[in-house]
């Protein structure tokens, strides 16, 4: 037992900048821990039992629920049918009345199931939102207030069901009617399950994909969207009852949820003051109903590891709300000849690409248009890695897209050619290329990736970077920002390689320090220097690694584009075959 004088002296020491500066070094070093390297990648578990996976869908037994309308069951949706018909891209011609109609399209547009698949003896969900390993960690509740045939209270969404649960009903607020709120959170084990200590970086990605896809389908129904960065995470998790211990039985490491984001919707662009407060005070008065069913009883590993970046990066400090609209990005005169619902319930992840096809430059530069932020400071900078684009020759290409804007470009290889310079693209930010052999290019791509074909066989690979060092010291809540916004691109690349008529596909398995070993960034100066690398060199055993945690900059995240090959076993159904148009 400490003495009165030394426990004393050391609370004296626990200062809100102390507490940062633990925190942010928490961070820190989970994110070097995590990292994947040449000689091993990040701590998972060492046997998967795939026949006892964690349940990918919840329900709350005992709460009272409620049927939603499908996009496809036109007959309910006949108000909005202007919306959800018109071609993606295409202006709305008016804003959607927040109805449970309404609520319907947007969950099922942003979270719903879009198809099943089965492969021999196996079966399963495509959604809208894509997830690492199809693993689907993010839940969705509604909270309500003066919509149609809804309650006044908080409800979780059932995607399997595409229904709403009546988790809580509120008594007497203060609330404005035709309030609607969207509050996320992650179950963690159900990523942590497969990939161990890196599943809290896949958490915090999908709920960027989750975010980026719930403001596509708001601008959809022509809403406004913003994320009410007033309230704390703990606040969060008492508002969605996330934290009654008593609704949430067994292991808390494996059926608790952690509590993400708080979104608001609405046709006027009104950000409500005061609401953060207002649904608290609701919420704490509220009669709550249902008990949450179980993720994984019999788990064979523990990763505490999770719970410690989680607490050490959540959000402590209210933040004035703010604009989601550039998660939502459409290259400006762009139409599809699909329609909005159509363009983004065909979504699908490729599992593998035509290594002959090449993407025109047309559709490149069309597609780098909707990944230029408007009005948002990005920390993101995006480096390509291009195979085949018409117009492009193999090399690496870099797009910043916020402060880095000044940062100039070198190429990371250097072939016998050997020269490089700027591709002028107008009304976009310059692009620095270099000449480098083919073979050897698709070599060190699949390298690089975890060797990967999904990354060696796409017309071209996408890299986000992000100066994580400075942005985690100054707040280590800004990792889950960082994290999310890479998400959140991934999401726009999606959808913009559909309306291209291309698939694309996330990958969060990479190796980190050989990326940027590759990139030789260079933080203090800013600059990305030239690091030659001879194509004898391109083998990945042989490319010499370096502690990069040291640079500030790190890969979030990665993705690939190309044209996608069928695979003729698989099978897709229906997403809800029971329910009829």
């Amino acid at each position: 037992m400490r003495g009165s004088i030394a426990w004393m002296a050391e609370l004296q020491d626990v200062t809100p900048e102390r507490i940062a500066a633990d925190d942010a070094a928490t961070v820190l070093d989970y994110h070097r821990r995590t990292r994947h390297r040449f000689d091993a990648y990040a701590l998972g578990p060492s046997a998967l039992d795939w026949d006892a996976q964690p349940a990918a869908f919840r329900h709350f037994d005992g709460a009272p629920s409620i049927a939603l309308p499908l996009v496809a069951e036109g007959k309910q949706h006949r108000a909005l049918a202007p919306l959800l018909n018109r071609p993606f891209g295409a202006p709305a011609p008016f804003a959607a009345a927040i109805s449970l109609s309404a609520i319907g399209a947007l969950l099922n547009l942003a979270l719903g199931i879009t198809a099943w698949k089965t492969l021999g003896p196996d079966r399963w969900a495509v959604r809208a939102n894509p997830s690492s390993g199809n693993l689907h960690p993010i839940e969705a509740y509604v909270i309500a207030v003066g919509i149609g045939d809804l309650a006044d209270g908080i409800y979780h969404y059932d995607p399997l069901q595409h229904a709403l649960s009546q988790r809580a009903k509120f008594g007497n607020h203060t609330l404005a009617q035709g309030s609607l709120f969207v509050g996320l959170t992650s179950v963690m084990w159900r990523e942590t399950w497969k990939y161990g200590e890196r599943a809290f970086r896949y958490c915090a990605l999908d709920c960027g994909h989750a975010m980026s896809a719930l403001a596509y389908a708001a601008k959809v129904l022509n809403w406004s969207v913003f994320e009410r960065r007033d309230i704390t995470t703990e606040s969060l998790a008492a508002l969605l009852g996330i934290d009654r211990a008593l609704d949430f039985p067994g292991r808390p490491a494996t059926e608790r949820e952690e509590a993400e984001v708080l979104l608001q919707f609405g046709c006027s662009g009104t950000r409500l003051p005061g609401a953060a407060q207002q649904l608290m005070d609701a919420a704490a008065e509220a009669q709550w109903f249902g008990r949450a069913s179980a993720i994984d009883r019999f788990p064979m590993f523990r990763w505490p590891i999770i719970e410690q970046v989680a607490e050490a990066c959540r959000r402590s400090e209210s933040q004035p709300p703010q604009s989601l609209d550039w998660l939502a990005p459409i290259t400006a005169g762009r139409v599809d000849e699909r329609s909005c619902s159509d363009v983004i319930l065909q979504r699908r992840s490729a599992l593998r690409f035509d290594t002959t096809y090449r993407m025109p430059w047309h559709s490149f530069r069309s597609l780098l248009g909707g990944l230029l932020p408007e009005g948002h400071g990005s920390r993101i900078t995006l480096v390509f890695f291009v195979q085949r684009v018409d117009g492009l020759l193999p090399g690496i290409y870099f797009l910043p897209r916020g402060d880095l804007q000044r940062v100039q470009f070198f190429s990371a290889l250097h072939d016998a050619v050997g020269s490089s310079h700027v591709v002028d693209l107008p009304g976009l930010y310059p692009l620095v290329k270099t000449i480098v052999d083919l073979q050897a290019f698709k070599r060190l791509l699949r390298s690089l990736h975890c060797h990967q074909d999904i990354a060696s066989g796409a017309c071209f690979a996408v890299g986000m970077l992000a100066p994580l060092n400075a942005a985690v010291t100054a707040d280590p809540a800004s990792y889950r920002d960082l994290l999310r916004e890479a998400g959140a691109i991934g999401q726009s690349l999606y959808l913009h390689a559909e309306v291209l008529g291309l698939r694309g596909t996330g990958v969060g398995c990479y190796f980190d320090e050989p990326v940027l070993d590759t990139l030789e960034l260079n933080l203090n100066s800013c600059d990305l220097k030239a690091h030659e690398i001879n194509a004898s060199e391109i083998n990945a055993s042989e490319i010499n690694s370096r502690d990069a945690a040291g640079s500030g900059y790190q890969s979030l995240y990665h993705f690939t584009i190309g044209l996608p090959l069928p695979d003729p076993r698989m099978a897709t159904a229906p997403p809800y075959p029971e329910r009829t148009g």
